[in-house]
């Protein structure tokens, strides 16, 4: 990890970010020789998923899908 004084952090913020962003290596920003800000890369980002159609594919077909659940003796409707 590198260190570097607030006040070179504060004149080259832009520069030091960027770098932190390219090459993944954190930089500890100290004042007196005592840390006042870690500076750590972003994580990973996760690819957004589309919320619509987002169970597509996670499905089974069990049975006849025309065919009634119950049979026709079984319904109090035809009685």
């Amino acid at each position: 990890m590198e260190e570097i004084a607030i006040s070179k952090f504060k004149a080259t913020c832009l520069a030091v970010l960027e770098g932190v962003r390219t090459s993944g290596v954190p930089v500890l920003v100290t004042r007196h020789g005592h840390p006042v800000a870690e500076i750590v890369p972003p994580r990973a980002r996760r690819e957004a998923r589309r919320k619509l159609g987002r169970m597509a594919g996670t499905g089974r077909i069990l049975g006849d899908l025309v065919e009634p659940a119950f049979a026709e003796s079984d319904w109090d409707a035809l009685r």
